[in-house]
């Protein structure tokens, strides 16, 4: 999995009978270069066609890295395996729009990764759910069910990567319960770009600075405008909206506000973006899980516990489940739903019109 922080691959080998297990995770991040055309190629350059399928190539290629590191830390070989589910890295997403149909468009090579590892490669999960009027995300929703649900309350589930994303579990001894989900507004993408734009570094580590800033109460006003936060679910996003260009906009009207008081600011937004969509969607969940590395940054962790008073807000690990692993081991599980001929989607989450098994299968 490579998701919108666009900070790497994650990868993990999950087994799945009797019980699920995480057998091995491992991380690679991406080179710098490849990682700016990844950045680029979310919006219009020039030559989009020919830069993209050279990305392609190069995020194929440290995907295979991590396969390889994987394989070396368990000591099994490509025969072990059933096969490799490749998310790919999501550049445009504008489901619905359009034409009636739209697109969501993750660039991948699984081709080349079955190639480069001899196993058989599972890719393009979003675009079917797409075809049948859904959303296309999130697509985790029916994986959370399995690993995370309660029986004794409902439960939310929160992805904090560079988009935050939501899923609402009913408490599993409910027959009349529906799995939900849809994203919240924007996770870490605003304020990795902000520290990077101001301090150089690649994310604000463990929330640090925006800790020693405060946030600027009509700048968080105006954030809290965006009508994709205001909008019901079904509903998700992406870079395609949040991204500088959007952030630029809000401040305009606020260049007094201090460059740590913005970043304090965009901290604030993402946490109330989520604890008002729990308090319209979900205000009976018992608890918040939080994956995704967001999960790491603890003044964003301490600032949804505060707005959310009576509701603990947790790491997926005391679930069982590291929030680093958890996007990865998703995709291992809708590969295995695709191999087995088992929908993946969730409809109540993604409004598509119904279940749809997702995936193509690359064959090694």
């Amino acid at each position: 999995m490579s998701g919108t922080s666009l900070d790497g691959v994650d990868g993990v080998v999950a087994r799945f009978e009797p019980a699920m297990a995480v057998l091995a995770h491992a991380h690679r991040p991406f080179p710098a270069d490849l990682r700016g055309e990844l950045l680029a190629l979310n919006s219009r350059t020039d030559n989009e066609l020919h830069r993209a399928a050279l990305a392609a190539n190069g995020l194929g290629r440290v995907q295979a890295e991590v396969v390889q590191a994987l394989l070396l830390e368990t000591g099994l070989g490509p025969r072990d395996m059933a096969a490799i589910g490749s998310h790919g890295q999501t550049l445009r997403h504008r489901p619905g729009e359009f034409d009636g149909t739209g697109y969501t468009l993750q660039i991948n090579q699984p081709a080349l990764l079955a190639e480069l590892t001899g196993m058989s490669v599972v890719a393009d999960f979003r675009s079917r759910d797409v075809a049948a009027g859904g959303q296309g995300a999130p697509l985790v929703p029916g994986f959370h069910a399995q690993v995370f649900s309660r029986a004794d309350a409902p439960r939310a589930v929160l992805n904090l990567g560079g988009i935050g994303n939501l899923t609402l579990l009913p408490a599993s001894q409910d027959p009349q319960g529906v799995v939900r989900g849809f994203d919240s507004g924007p996770g870490n993408a605003l304020m990795d770009h902000w520290v990077q734009q101001h301090l150089g570094a690649p994310f604000d580590a463990d929330g640090h600075w925006a800790a020693g800033g405060q946030p600027a109460p009509a700048l968080l006003l105006a954030l809290l405008d965006e009508p994709f936060l205001h909008r019901p679910p079904p509903k998700s996003t992406g870079r395609d909206l949040f991204n500088p260009e959007w952030l630029a906009q809000r401040l305009a009207a606020f260049s007094a506000v201090a460059p740590q008081d913005v970043q304090a600011t965009l901290a604030e937004f993402t946490a109330r973006a989520v604890a008002d969509a729990l308090q319209r969607e979900a205000p009976g969940s018992a608890d918040l899980l939080v994956c995704g590395g967001g999960a790491l940054n603890s003044h964003l962790m301490a600032r949804l516990a505060a707005l959310m008073p009576g509701r603990p807000v947790r790491s997926t690990a005391a679930a069982g489940l590291p929030p680093l692993q958890v996007e990865a081991t998703a995709f291992a599980w809708l590969a295995r739903a695709c191999l087995d001929g088992q929908a993946g989607n969730r409809p109540d989450a993604t409004g598509a019109r119904g279940p749809r098994v997702l995936g193509a299968v690359y064959p090694a």
